[in-house]
């Protein structure tokens, strides 16, 4: 491939895909029906995962939640449950998600304020109060510290008296994409990967049917990436992810049938639906050709899909009910196997109870009056599709073959490049709509004089100092000598060679706290400070 910067960003991986006027067959020159499209269920997938799709179960439909303190979650997660929802997404706050418990001295103001906040096992115990963790899937949105809250979960689990084999969901645990778009990470990469596999290994030895990573290309395209850039950069991290599982000695067989994906469903409605055909499809092809991979399972890129918050605005909030459905649609006809549907309200504030549940009457609608789960990839055989998958495949193979040759995703990550590819991608959107090149309907066209305005939920202000209170009140009452032992043990064990999850379960039920067992963590392992590349 040409290594020329300017050359990298022309219109053949950049650009917008441009349809043609018409497809016909013509469009589909060198494409096999039989190798490239087959049937659902089977090899490569690029129809599904499973053979009977929507005609055997419809996706779990979740609703991501999480706001102030764990009771005032499990109020919203009760309330889902009671209209419909299916699986549960948990959202936790900023301090959270970056290892600090909620009385650290950065963490104020943040505390609940765009999740809920967990710093130890009573916490947990709270949030899922009145909950069957073996009758319900839960994903738990969290990458830097995903290690312990995982452990919270399986610990609560415990104290309940569920069988853990059969806790089912998923920790996002995606730190790659942190580095690229997000910037919630603690530990430098290669330490977070080790995290990462001992978490693989653990989960497939004692909670099999948890999925311990959910490889996520959402936040990138929220940051701006193109689709393709969104199946590029995914399977690329998921690449990474392999290769290490591999170097830590890990049987591809054994951990790779519950990896899963995260993708997000964006605007353009079939460039959407044949972007979730293509990288099915490719993921099938690096799964058998480049890892070698024999169980079926491993080939099966599984994933959940969130709509798009990014395309939500501030102005006619009630035209998001639209943009989401339509989302919506997309992610059912593209074969996903769970769902969120954002709350037309997000882009002012956390959804409101109404919001919730019109996002998840959206899907109920779409799952059951639309006819969509009526056959089996009903957009199978569109000449545009068939094409349009094709062209995404080997538009997202060029910056997979590219990173490959800068020495792979974390070299790739470390010199900036595909950070900066994103950022070009929104610089390059961003000026279309500036220029009206890409409408944005109630904001550079078709605006209303006085938009009507919505309830924003507000969070109390009191829920941060009672938050405070309880970890405070928890350090002072706990045994001292077993919780300074269960962090010694976390400790030892980062210092060596150990799986580190059995150690942070113990460290948990031992009382030690989130901010405790990060810090102890980044004793050992350091903090990733991030290089600017200009």
């Amino acid at each position: 491939m040409p290594q020329d910067t300017k050359l990298e960003r022309d219109a053949e991986q950049l650009k917008d895909i441009t349809p043609h006027p018409l497809y016909t067959p013509a469009n589909l020159e060198g494409w096999d029906y039989d190798a490239d499209a087959g049937y659902p269920g089977e090899f490569p997938f690029t129809r599904g995962v499973q053979a009977t799709m929507y005609r055997g179960r419809l996706w779990t439909m979740r609703q991501y939640a999480g706001m102030g303190d764990a009771e005032e979650s499990n109020k919203r997660y009760k309330y889902l449950l009671s209209h419909g929802t299916t699986g549960l997404s948990v959202a936790f706050d900023l301090p959270t998600q970056i290892g600090m418990d909620s009385d650290h001295a950065m963490a104020a103001g943040e505390v609940g304020k765009v999740g809920v906040a967990i710093d130890s096992i009573e916490d947990m115990e709270r949030l899922f109060v009145g909950i069957n963790l073996e009758r319900i899937s839960t994903s738990m949105t969290i990458n830097a510290s995903a290690a312990i809250l995982l452990a919270l979960y399986i610990a609560v689990a415990r104290r309940t008296g569920a069988d853990t084999r059969k806790l089912s969901g998923t920790v996002q645990n995606d730190i790659l994409k942190e580095y690229i778009a997000r910037g919630t990470y603690i530990y430098p990469p290669r330490q977070a990967l080790r995290i990462i596999t001992d978490m693989f290994a653990y989960a497939n030895e004692h909670v099999p049917e948890w999925n311990p990573i959910s490889i996520s290309g959402y936040h990138m395209r929220e940051a701006g990436c193109t689709a393709v850039q969104e199946v590029a950069f995914t399977l690329a991290n998921a690449i990474a992810y392999v290769d290490a599982a591999l170097h830590a000695g890990l049987n591809v067989d054994k951990f790779a049938p519950r990896l899963s994906f995260f993708f997000n469903a964006h605007n353009n409605f079939l460039e959407e639906v044949a972007k979730f055909r293509a990288a099915r499809r490719m993921w099938a092809r690096i799964m058998q050709d480049r890892f070698h991979a024999g169980n079926p399972k491993s080939l099966m890129l599984r994933f959940h899909t969130q709509t798009a918050g990014s395309t939500l605005t501030a102005q006619q909030p009630e035209n998001n009910i639209v943009r989401t459905a339509l989302q919506a649609m997309a992610a059912a006809l593209g074969g996903t196997q769970s769902l969120h549907t954002n709350g037309f309200d997000e882009a002012l504030g956390l959804p409101t109870e109404e919001a919730a549940r019109i996002a998840l009457r959206t899907q109920q609608i779409v799952g059951h009056e639309t006819g969509v789960a009526n056959t089996i990839d009903p957009l199978a055989g569109s000449y545009y599709i068939e094409s349009l998958t094709s062209e995404i495949e080997r538009r997202a193979q060029l910056y997979i073959d590219k990173i490959e040759a800068l020495g792979g995703t974390l070299r790739a990550i470390e010199q900036g490049y595909i950070q900066q590819e994103i950022q070009n991608a929104a610089y390059d959107f961003q000026q279309g709509v500036d220029r009206l090149e890409n409408v944005v309907v109630g904001v550079n066209r078709f605006q209303t004089e006085g938009d009507k305005s919505v309830p924003v939920l507000r969070i109390d202000e009191a829920l941060e100092d009672r938050q405070v209170e309880r970890v405070r009140a928890l350090r002072q009452r706990r045994d001292k000598s077993k919780w300074e032992a269960g962090l010694r043990a976390v400790e030892d064990a980062a210092h060596g060679d150990q799986n580190l999850m059995p150690h942070i379960i113990h460290a948990v039920e031992s009382y030690c706290t989130v901010g405790e067992i990060s810090d102890t963590l980044r004793r050992v392992f350091g903090e990733y400070r991030e290089t600017v590349v200009i």
